[in-house]
């Protein structure tokens, strides 16, 4: 046994290797036995509804093996293809690891879309089979379009999933590191759905090597609150959790109140969210704050300017219990580590969280990367990176300009196989020398931590010349709370030549300003009012070739994808 501190958080796997897997890393469903063998006692899977449900891991393992053998019954194997769409619940987690240990790929879709998108999926991947949520199973079940059967994701309905047995099956054919575990379906595509192909040591490899920046325990309790088909929470969650033996809490409405109840009574300490949710959340504790007062209000900032910079300093960590009790009315007494993805996170809301006591990182990667390709380690981060690249991913930028930005490549074990059948657009995302091109543009630093600066395609070029990241202004407004939506874009002025102006179109909170909507055209006055005040205060902090020339206050929100990013393609705005 070596020395404990050199070991590596995958080390635990070489007494398995052999009995559970030859390879260099297991499958998710090598994986899972491993876990049901080092912690069957421990919870796995848990919801509230309102009571707790939950199920351990040898639970759970006999489930998936007994929803497997029924599924090689109905001559689902080897290259087959299984549709999963529903809410976040223990029965998507099963049957998504059922399908694996049948040997066949699963298909994960969004829940959020329409049918006809779901039925245009089904179709693209050539599923077999559907496990489909309650909402929506007479729709598919009664339309025949998949041959192998759909199935309940609910109790309210037969087939149920955890109903499904075959006795007389033979163990199913073991899958490699190699095959293909899942398709998943990028958002925010334009036409052909691009189905992103992911194998088993895509998703296992990228598991273990984030944490090389991230510890986590089996006596860690995850909660699942984005929605799981979406790669960020598949991996950072539901994977991360079964590698260890943690619990994982599956939230299943993304309302606040729930949220909160959910927190406290699981005993959450991993939270990962989407910046919005982060932003709402700290909205609701520094709001709390504010109504015990100017002078408390005053006081906890200063507090929290002096928990900060010890952290910063010496590593300690003395907000937990400054601040407990605004921690615990906010119900993340408990919470460990906050993760933030699926876009960029403002740093003075990182900076708070973190001075509130509350560890929290955040990190970067894409469906395309399994998806994590970086993450910010606790013991330290650099607020305004996306975090260190983690182990064997090999992150290079190329064609940088002045200040070192260019556009980030990769190869690594984490890379995609490919998109499902489409060769070409394949061909497209990767260099001559074989690395994959993210599209994003950034830079690295001396200890390797990347910095994003935007997208490539959303890039705005203004008269002078300058580059413009649009994501690097809408940051701005994160702690804004007047501002619910924001997208900034280019636009030429009819008037005159040369480059790109700046827009931003705003769609203002609705709660906020319920008042000022209720009364009218002197109310929408008000609301512009304020809205243009926010703007020329945000103008004053950036650069002037930044500054936002136009803004149209919109009385619509804006489309967003499931992860709540603004499908920036399909929106138009008139200017006010």
């Amino acid at each position: 046994m070596k020395d404990s501190h050199h070991m590596s958080p995958w080390s635990f796997l070489e007494e398995y290797r052999g009995t559970h897997f030859n390879g260099k890393w297991p499958t998710l469903v090598g994986l899972f036995a491993i876990t049901a063998d080092r912690y069957p006692d421990r919870p796995c899977y848990t919801v509230y509804e309102p009571e707790r449900v939950s199920i351990t891991y040898r639970e759970a393992h006999t489930l998936i093996r007994r929803v497997a053998s029924f599924l090689q019954s109905r001559e689902i194997s080897h290259g087959d293809k299984v549709a999963v769409t529903g809410k976040n619940s223990p029965e998507w987690a099963v049957a998504y690891m059922a399908t694996l240990a049948a040997g066949a790929t699963v298909v994960p879709i969004d829940y959020q879309l329409k049918d006809t998108e779901i039925d245009k999926l089904i179709s693209v991947s050539d599923a077999r089979a559907l496990f489909v949520d309650e909402e929506r199973f007479e729709r598919f079940r009664d339309t025949g379009s998949v041959p192998g059967g759909v199935y309940s994701l609910s109790r309210k309905h037969e087939p149920y999933v955890y109903d499904l047995r075959d006795d007389g099956g033979e163990e199913p054919a073991a899958a490699t590191e190699d095959d293909l575990a899942a398709i998943l379906f990028t958002s925010g595509t334009t036409g052909t759905p691009k189905g992103v192909m992911l194998s088993h040591g895509n998703f296992v490899s990228d598991c273990f090597l984030a944490q090389a920046n991230l510890t986590v325990h089996p006596t860690d309790t995850f909660y699942a609150l984005l929605p799981l088909h979406h790669s960020y929470c598949m991996l950072a969650v539901f994977i991360e959790s079964m590698s260890v033996g943690a619990e994982t809490v599956f939230g299943k409405r993304m309302v606040i109140k729930q949220i909160l109840h959910d927190l406290k009574e699981a005993q959450v300490t991993m939270f990962l969210g989407v910046p919005m949710l982060f932003n709402k959340v700290l909205n609701g504790i520094m709001r709390g704050v504010r109504e015990k007062g100017i002078l408390v209000y005053g006081l906890v900032r200063v507090l929290m300017g002096v928990s900060g910079t010890v952290k910063k300093l010496s590593g300690k960590n003395p907000g937990k219990k400054l601040f407990h009790s605004i921690l615990e009315k906010a119900s993340l007494a408990t919470v460990r580590i906050c993760i933030s993805g699926g876009g960029p996170l403002a740093p003075s809301v990182f900076r708070r969280y973190n001075q509130l006591g509350i560890d929290f990182v955040q990190g970067y990667g894409l469906t395309e990367t399994s998806p994590i390709l970086t993450l910010n380690p606790v013991e330290h981060y650099k607020e305004t990176s996306v975090g260190r690249v983690i182990p064997e991913a090999d992150v290079k930028i190329v064609n940088p300009d002045e200040r070192g930005a260019g556009e980030i490549v990769v190869k690594g074990p984490m890379v995609m196989q490919g998109y499902y059948n489409l060769p070409e657009e394949t061909a497209e995302v990767f260099t001559e020398d074989g690395y994959f091109r993210t599209g994003d543009i950034g830079y690295l630093d001396g200890e390797n931590y990347l910095y994003l600066t935007g997208r490539a395609k959303n890039l705005i070029v203004t008269e002078g010349g300058k580059n413009v990241y649009p994501e690097e202004i809408e940051n701005a407004f994160q702690l804004y709370e007047e501002v619910d939506q924001i997208m900034v874009r280019g636009y030429q002025d009819d008037g005159r030549a040369g480059g790109e102006q700046i827009e931003a179109l705003v769609f203002p909170n609705q709660d906020l300003f319920a008042d000022a909507l209720s009364s009218g055209e002197s109310g929408r006055k008000e609301i512009e009012g304020r809205i243009r005040e926010i703007v020329a205060e945000v103008n004053q902090e950036l650069t002037p070739y930044q500054r936002i020339q136009r803004v149209s206050v919109l009385d619509e929100p804006m489309e967003t994808t499931t992860t709540k990013k603004i499908k920036r393609h399909s929106v138009t705005g008139e200017d006010t």
